[in-house]
Formats: C-alpha cells, sequence, structure tokens
C-alpha cells in the first residue's frame, strides 16, 4: 500500500477524446514557466486578445446582457479546475434558504449529452445533465437547471418555480450575457493562477486584474495552510473572505444509510479514484485523514465505468461525490463517497445578506 501521489505508478486514465490527452499533457506546465509555457505565448495573447474585446463588448453595452426579474449571484473561479465553487454555491443556497430566501440554482451541465435546457432531479440521469448539476439537486433541495445556454435556463427554472426570489449560478463568471448582482470568484490556495498566464500557456480563463471588479474573492484553502505566491495578485480593496472544505464521514454508495469514519479503512486495501479538476485535492484530503490507498486521476468529468474500478485485491474504492453520482448504477458494497461541505468565514453570511439589500 502506498500513500497517494500522482506519479508513473498511479498512472492517469484517459478516455479516446485526444483533447483529454493533449489537457493533461499541458497542465503540468501551468504552475511553472517551462519552454512548453514559452512556446503556446502567442496562443495565449491571442486568447486574451479575443477575450478582453468579447467582455469590453459588453461592459460597452455593445453586446446586450439580460437581466433577470430576481438577483443573480455568480459562484465562478478565473482559472480551470476545481477551486472549489461548486461547494460555494451549495453553501451560499443553503444559508439563502436558512434566512427566509428560496433560492434557485442554474449550472452548465457540462458533461451532459442534452442541448437544452432542463430540470435537474436527485435520480437524474448524469450523462444526460451532467454531474455537477445531479449532486447539486441532491445536495441543495433546490429547484436546479441546467443549460449550455444559462438564460434560457433561468428563465425556465423561474417558470418552474414561480416562488424563487434569488438565482445561484455554479459557474458562469464568464457568461456576460446574464447580468449579475453579486460576484464570487473562488481562488485555491494552494493553486492560485499557476504561472499567472492565460490558456493554454497558463490555467487562466482572465486576468488576475478581474478580480477588482469581482465583489468578493473566496480563498479555498482546502484542508492545509498552503498559500500560493501568486495570490499577492489578488486586487488590493476586493472584499476577501476564506473558506475551508470539511467532511470526515464516508457514505457506502449501495447503501447510503451506512456511514463510516477514516479508521474503518485502516489496514485494508484502498484504492481512490478521482475525475475532478483537482484530483490531487481530494487524494491530499484522504491523506490528511490518514488513509493509506493507491491513487487513480482521472480526467475531469470522465464518465466511468465498472472497469475503471475493478481494482484487483481491493477492500474500498474511495471517490468523490461528484464522481459517485456517475457510479450508482454499478456501485458495489466496496465502493465508498466522501460528502465534503464548504466552511466561508462566519462573517460571509452577513456580507452576503447585506449586499444583497444594497442591490435592493
Amino acid at each position: 500500500m502506498v500513500r497517494a501521489c500522482i506519479c508513473p505508478t498511479n498512472p492517469v486514465h484517459f478516455p479516446p477524446f485526444p483533447f483529454s490527452r493533449l489537457m493533461a499533457w499541458i497542465e503540468p506546465h501551468w504552475q511553472r514557466f517551462t519552454p512548453v509555457s514559452a512556446a503556446l505565448c502567442p496562443f495565449s495573447l491571442l486568447f486574451g486578445a479575443v477575450a478582453g474585446a468579447r467582455r469590453a463588448a459588453y461592459r460597452a453595452g455593445l453586446i446586450p446582457r439580460v437581466k433577470l426579474p430576481v438577483p443573480v449571484i455568480v459562484s465562478g473561479n478565473i482559472s480551470v479546475g476545481g477551486t472549489g465553487k461548486t461547494p460555494l454555491a451549495l453553501w451560499l443556497a443553503a444559508y439563502l434558504r436558512a434566512h427566509g430566501r428560496t433560492p434557485g440554482i442554474v449550472c452548465r451541465g457540462y458533461g451532459g449529452r442534452s442541448s437544452t435546457p432542463q430540470r435537474v432531479l436527485p435520480d437524474s440521469d448524469p450523462d444526460d445533465c451532467g454531474d455537477e448539476a445531479v449532486l447539486i439537486a441532491r445536495r441543495s433541495g433546490c429547484e436546479v437547471w441546467a443549460g449550455v445556454d444559462r438564460i434560457s435556463a433561468a428563465r425556465s427554472l423561474l417558470a418552474a418555480r414561480p416562488a424563487c426570489d434569488v438565482l445561484v449560478s455554479d459557474d458562469g463568471l464568464q457568461h456576460y450575457a446574464l447580468a449579475r448582482d453579486i460576484e464570487f470568484c473562488v481562488v485555491d490556495a494552494a493553486r492560485g493562477f499557476g504561472n499567472g498566464w492565460l490558456l493554454p500557456a497558463g490555467p487562466l480563463r482572465e486576468r488576475p486584474s478581474r478580480l477588482a471588479t469581482v465583489d468578493a474573492v473566496v480563498v479555498n484553502a482546502g484542508d492545509g495552510n498552503a498559500r500560493h505566491p501568486s495570490l499577492a495578485l489578488i486586487p488590493a480593496g476586493t472584499a476577501r473572505f476564506t473558506m475551508k472544505l470539511e467532511g470526515r464521514e464516508f457514505r457506502n454508495i449501495l447503501h447510503p444509510e451506512r456511514s463510516v469514519g477514516p479508521g474503518h479503512f485502516s489496514g485494508r486495501r484502498v484504492h481512490a479514484v478521482a475525475g475532478i479538476g483537482n484530483p490531487q485535492r481530494f487524494f491530499s484530503r484522504l491523506q490528511a485523514l490518514g488513509i493509506e490507498f493507491a491513487a487513480h486521476p482521472f480526467p475531469d468529468h470522465h464518465r466511468f465505468t465498472a472497469s475503471d474500478l475493478a481494482y484487483s485485491g481491493a477492500e474500498a474504492v474511495l471517490m468523490t461525490e461528484k464522481d459517485a453520482v456517475k457510479c450508482r448504477g454499478f456501485a458495489a458494497q466496496t465502493h465508498w463517497e466522501l460528502p465534503v461541505d464548504a466552511a466561508p468565514d462566519s462573517a460571509l453570511g452577513d456580507w452576503l445578506l447585506n449586499k444583497l439589500k444594497e442591490k435592493g
């Protein structure tokens, strides 16, 4: 049994789609500036010019934005990969519900096959709606709609749930067509902004200067105290909060009523899979819980099959909630998920309610 790490002894599994292989090859060059990063710089400059022109067109009113009849709150990021925006979106919805609001949640439904907006239920097929959308429906208790066109998804949600008085958008910081009242940008404390370059030379969708225009930055500290030096690029004066991801109880996927602590896996042959934007975050979490395991990272939104989890001699296979929604149809008694919850600064809730009051 070995400690979790992403190394040649823990091979990455990729689907046939060549883009996934290409991204996996490029990603290691995003945390530092390498000859590969340098070769991609011209493409990054072009990407930045196009993205900047697009944003300027929206800001100048040359491309119209759609204003919905209820406030819209966006939980997004400026980098690719997992930063914790979905746990924050779930926390925002739960906090609003606890304070008398009726939130709805819209998301893109990335990884789903459907091209039209659709209502997402706890038992919806993640292959149709997307894994994150089904996870949100299961955890939030809110009306959830997914669609590439967030405006259509939001309008459909409001039509289906007239009592909804605030919308939370999971991701969509760059979806400028949808006017928003409050913007949260979630930043991974350990990875920060990587090498500081835009795609494809770096991990950024927008430059860190974009954070000067968001309402608040939420730094996801995960389980540790690591702080990437690029966090210094967060503009001074921007409201800033921190959050952690909490969760120690594993839930059996085949028998959800059964939960165990980390000690249950002591001395067992354990494998861990992660098809999320930042697999190492999950593996580090397991390490922090004292679990020894073999790590198997997969591409984000990977469509798992039973063969992906068929490890010889495995006494337990651990995974994230996001991955578990795609594995319920072939789950075995040895398959476990680790639910996590965002735990932001206590001041964030009051700040949010006051901000909504300011927006009217």
